[in-house]
């Protein structure tokens, strides 16, 4: 929050709601929600000062700069 711009995502993953906010923020980003499978259910862009809640529960979050990388709806991820 506060930055200008950041290079980097952000993965969320000791989540107790899914709802996220872009309060303070100065750029828009792109929000990813994915599931216990590690597939992405749900994306949406948030423009500065907004809110969001997904459809469905989250088990990960994965915010980055918009248009940073391209991640569709189904698409399954790695990572530990």
């Amino acid at each position: 929050m506060g930055k200008k711009d950041f290079e980097d995502g952000m993965l969320f993953t000791n989540l107790t709601g899914s709802s996220i906010h872009t309060l303070f923020m100065r750029i828009e980003i792109d929000v990813y929600f994915i599931d216990e499978n590690k597939t992405v259910f749900e994306k949406v862009s948030l423009k500065p000062w907004r809110f969001y809640k997904p459809k469905m529960h989250a088990r990960y979050i994965l915010e980055t700069k918009k248009g940073k990388i391209k991640l569709e709806i189904g698409d399954h991820l790695d990572f530990i």
